[in-house]
């Protein structure tokens, strides 16, 4: 691309697609990033062309001429035939406002190459605008595209540009295939966005659940904690015995004496052991078994709490784990992003100030 005679007169970013030559079904997208699509105006020829460079390669090198077509085949996806290059471009944009933008002016620079030809052909020059000769001018050597030396393809006159009947059923069938594959190319998009979405409901559910786990387990190790002490209370008082009483009476006292005063204490004893100590007796024990039943349950059920809650811990951090992944992959697409717009702002510059030198 000569840049003295071409200059930008439109840009815009957007993925950019060729139609496989082999099954004339399916989008072959020319990179996984999205390039920077540029109409460039040469005044001297007076030629309108679409190009868009990745890399050192011309992805895009198409003539526009007056018998080209911009078709919408979705809100954000358009595609038009270049039949010099035998093949259909697509382009997906980020938004419906920027393919509008770009159709509007395809359908301006589309008028400007027939206004050019209807103006070279009635001024007497030869029919062939996008060289730009006129009678008495001598051929130059053939221009080379901007798709490089691998790729060299000759400037071709205007007159090459116009389909026969076969030639445009074809690219009728090459755009209607296209579109297709395009539709299933926008689906696989829906579907990943609805995936990811889903992936996120299910992480704050993910969360509010191991919140809930939380509370649950606090509230069951209280109830634990608060059931061993009643178990203890109630072990000390099972532990305590009732205070012996015995009397002892003084040296004088006979031994049949102490034998009747034995006897009535044993028998105090028993009368009180029947009336208060059996059936109280009998009451911890039960409560006590009853108590301990209680506390083993809680603590199988606290361990089943804490074995959910570890998984679900698990599965809080991997979801966090995915998230920071697909965070680093963006901060990546953004900063060569960044590099890649800082290039083309310094190629542009590195331009103007050589068409500016140029005599």
């Amino acid at each position: 691309m000569s840049t003295a005679r071409e200059q930008p007169i439109f840009s815009t970013r957007a993925h950019v697609f060729q139609i496989d030559p082999a099954t004339k079904r399916n989008w072959i997208p020319a990179g996984k990033h999205a390039l920077t699509v540029s109409y460039f105006y040469d005044a001297t020829r007076n030629v309108y062309r679409i190009i868009s460079i990745g890399g050192a390669k011309a992805i895009i090198n198409s003539t526009v001429t007056p018998n080209m077509t911009f078709t919408k085949t979705s809100q954000k996806f358009g595609q038009w035939a270049d039949s010099r290059a035998n093949t259909v471009y697509g382009l997906g944009f980020a938004s419906e406002q920027h393919l509008t933008q770009f159709a509007e002016k395809f359908q301006e620079v589309k008028e400007a190459a027939r206004l050019a030809r209807e103006k070279s052909q009635d001024g007497g020059e030869l029919t062939s605008p996008a060289l730009g000769l006129t009678a008495h001018q001598v051929p130059p050597t053939p221009l080379v595209s901007a798709n490089g030396p691998g790729d060299e393809k000759l400037f071709r006159s205007q007159s090459a540009d116009v389909p026969g009947p076969a030639e445009r059923e074809r690219l009728k069938k090459m755009l209607s295939e296209g579109s297709v594959g395009e539709v299933q190319w926008e689906a696989e998009f829906f579907a990943l966005q609805d995936s990811n979405n889903k992936l996120a409901s299910a992480l704050r559910e993910a969360n509010a659940a191991a919140a809930q786990w939380r509370q649950q387990l606090e509230a069951q190790r209280a109830e634990a904690e608060r059931l061993r002490q009643r178990v203890a209370e109630l072990e000390a008082q099972a532990a305590a015995e009732p205070p012996s009483v015995s009397e002892k009476e003084g040296p004088g006292q006979s031994l049949e004496q102490l034998e009747a005063l034995v006897q009535t204490k044993d028998q105090e004893i028993q009368t009180l052991k029947s009336q208060t100590g059996g059936p109280r007796e009998a009451v911890d024990v039960s409560e006590r078994e009853e108590t301990q039943q209680k506390v083993q349950d809680l603590e199988t059920r606290n361990t089943e709490l804490e074995h959910q809650l570890r998984a679900m811990e698990r599965s809080l951090e991997e979801a966090r784990a995915e998230r920071e992944r697909a965070r680093a992959e963006v901060g990546r697409a953004a900063q060569l992003l960044d590099v890649r717009l800082f290039e083309l702002s310094e190629l542009r510059e590195g331009l103007a100030r050589l068409a500016e030198g140029m005599p």
